[in-house]
């Protein structure tokens, strides 16, 4: 009887569609429930006797009576009308609709046959409990897609007509109806995700236009509409997030683009500036359109934050912004800057610190800042001592005295080292009248200035040897403790020429000048020559012979063979030879990055090392969540760095394990 049923059913359901067919349903599953009703209850002994043992026992097709005639109904007629392309729940969809645009429908009927999709739903492993696997994978899964095309393509529309105002007040109407759809006949179940759908078509779409088009007004109006509603911002405010993200993300792909040597020829001020007018722009918006909300500050501090250390330039490495930064706020502080004469510089500093704010290894910063200012300080091409004061003062504020001590040090030790050219000056006037080279010394404390020595050996010209010597026995008896090592390399001369009619001032390197004064005694040399008279190594010396003859002051038509040029003219008096050779440009990146890497593990060790004496005895993972929290203001520590520090500490007996454990440290005082 039950097939036969079966079959008439769904001959009659194939000849229906949409409402017609929904009411058929509807009323053949009030007759069939009612009768599944009426011999259940007859056969109430065998449901909860015979029924309940086979279950218990393992049988898990064996069902009570009325909850067997759901699992016949669904197999033998539910699923061949949804098998039609998903006929029954489509009838259901273009009912709701029909509704959406504004038609009366019958929702009793909807709400029947929703139940019936509930009703359908069965629990294997426990056969009195609700399932909604049918609800779900049947209606609220087609439900939830036709709803969220249906919305954008709405949302899309109106906003093209209407104004946000009204977009808003339209939305907040929609947001009602499908609250309200819910609790007439969907499942509450639906509630979550329908809402959801909604919110993101008919709130966060539109939000994300009134970003991309700057409409500081409706993004204004849309901001005092969702304040409103509990967590309303919360959506927006990650919106706002992937933002800025993305916009600052895109500047700097696009300059890496448009740079003809990628994310290695990048100009540094390009850089700086391109990310400071995504800061300057969303800062205003959220000012101005969400005024000043914590929620949003800090969305946009996050954004920033990623966009400036993981971007198209830095790759995987957080190294090159505060790098790039290092270089721009020196070239800000040179002499040569036209910002300095023609623009706000204490201002352009402060929009550095803006960034620097968000830099991840500040310690690279400091790295790279230092060795810039010391170059600086050395050439004597700072643009004012007050604006690299302010500079410091800034990064002081920013990361406590400890940060900025090095830097001013430097400071004390050029004024020191000023004091200390005068005095000897002054000395060899009273003792030693043949001097005649005018002449100034840096003494600089090689813990606080980044300057390396060369490694090659280096004759000092006999023209400069009694000055040499004489500044050597005078320290020593000043500071007898004390060892001067003479970087030559960064040290800088002016020769007077004597063989042209004209007579030139050549502002030299120590290098260049050993090679010049060669030519006091030889008109023409050979490389190898030379290498023995100054002692440079071969590799340097070839650059630097290429820049005498790039300037025309050397001749070289023979290899290996270097003349004096008879007939050297320049337009200038003074003319400056001293340009960076190529190989100390390219080494002092990687120079200065090896030196961070060399500080961080003794700034670990130390922070582990103060963090055990306070607290005596640690767990391993708190000590090394302790250490990330004391070290992050500084840079970002990588756990195996922190393990590394701590089997160093082991191994130095500086700490041990306590014993019966494997993971507890105590300190060894």
């Amino acid at each position: 009887m039950l097939c036969h049923t079966s079959q008439e059913q769904s001959q009659q359901s194939d000849a229906v569609q949409d409402e017609v067919l929904l009411r058929y349903y509807a009323a053949e599953w009030d007759r069939y429930t009612t009768g599944a009703n009426y011999i259940n209850r007859s056969f109430t002994y065998l449901n909860c006797h015979w029924v309940k043992r086979e279950r218990d026992e393992g049988q898990k097709g064996v069902y009570p009576v009325y909850t067997l005639a759901l699992v016949q109904w669904k197999s033998n007629f539910f699923l061949h009308v949804q098998s039609k392309n998903g006929k029954l729940a489509g009838a259901i969809l273009r009912l709701v609709e029909r509704q959406w645009n504004g038609e009366s429908i019958d929702q009793g009927l909807v709400k029947k046959v929703v139940d019936s999709f509930v009703s359908l739903g069965l629990d294997e492993s426990d056969i009195n409990k609700a399932s909604l696997d049918v609800y779900k994978e049947h209606l609220a899964t087609p439900f939830l897609e036709v709803t969220e095309k249906y919305y954008q393509q709405e949302s899309e529309a109106f906003l093209a007509e209407s104004s946000v105002s009204d977009y808003l007040k339209k939305a907040e109407e929609r947001l009602r109806e499908e609250e309200g759809r819910v609790d007439r006949y969907l499942s509450t179940e639906t509630r979550k995700q329908l809402v959801s759908k909604c919110e993101h078509e008919l709130m966060w779409e539109s939000f994300q236009n009134l970003l991309d088009f700057d409409k500081d007004e409706d993004l204004q109006r849309m901001y005092a509409l969702l304040s409103r509603i509990p967590e309303g911002l919360e959506p927006s405010r990650k919106k706002f997030e992937e933002h800025v993200k993305k916009a600052g993300l895109t500047v700097v792909s696009k300059l890496v683009g448009e740079a003809s040597e990628g994310a290695d020829g990048l100009d540094p001020k390009a850089y700086v500036d391109a990310l400071l007018e995504v800061h300057r722009k969303n800062s205003e918006t959220v000012t101005r359109s969400f005024r000043g909300e914590a929620g949003f500050v800090a969305s946009l501090d996050k954004a920033c934050r990623e966009s400036v250390n993981w971007n198209a330039v830095t790759g995987p490495s957080t190294t090159k912004s505060p790098e790039l930064l290092a270089k721009h706020a020196d070239m800000l502080l040179r002499k040569n800057n036209k910002m300095a004469e023609e623009e706000d510089l204490e201002g352009a500093l402060n929009r550095v610190m803006i960034l620097f704010k968000y830099v991840e290894d500040k310690d690279v910063f400091q790295m790279f800042y230092t060795t810039k200012l010391s170059k600086r300080l050395i050439h004597g091409v700072s643009a004012s001592d007050e604006s690299a004061a302010s500079m410091i003062s800034k990064l002081k504020e920013a990361c406590g005295f400890e940060y900025t001590k090095k830097l001013q040090r430097m400071f004390t030790d050029m004024s020191l080292s000023k004091d200390l050219t005068d005095q000897f000056k002054e000395r060899m006037q009273q003792n030693h009248d043949d001097m005649d080279i005018n002449f100034s010394i840096m003494v600089l404390g090689t813990n606080f200035w980044p300057l390396n020595a060369p490694n090659n050996d280096f004759i000092v010209p006999p023209e400069i040897l009694p000055t040499y010597d004489r500044f050597s026995k005078y320290y020593q008896t000043k500071h007898s403790g004390r060892k001067l090592t003479w970087p030559w390399n960064y040290s800088k001369n002016e020769l007077r020429t004597n063989y042209l009619n004209q007579k030139y001032i050549l502002m030299t390197s120590s290098y260049q000048m050993a090679v010049l004064l060669q030519y006091n005694n030889h008109d023409t040399l050979l490389l190898e020559e030379l290498q023995t008279a100054t002692a440079i190594s071969k590799d340097i010396l070839v650059q630097v012979l290429s820049l005498l003859v790039k300037a025309k002051i050397l001749v070289n038509e023979e290899t290996d063979q270097y003349d004096l040029n008879p007939n050297f003219k320049s337009e200038k008096i003074r003319v400056n030879l001293n340009q960076p050779i190529k190989t100390e440009v390219k080494a002092e990146s990687s120079e200065v990055l090896k030196t961070v890497d060399e500080d961080r593990k003794y700034v670990i060790q130390a922070t582990i090392v103060r963090i055990m004496k306070a607290r005596k005895t640690m767990k391993n993972q708190p000590l090394i969540q302790e250490v990330i929290s004391q070290i992050s203001q500084r840079f970002a520590p990588k756990i195996p760095d922190i393990k590394k520090a701590i089997d160093t500490h082991l191994e130095k007996e500086y700490i041990e394990r306590v014993d019966g454990t494997r993971d507890t440290f105590a300190y060894v005082a």
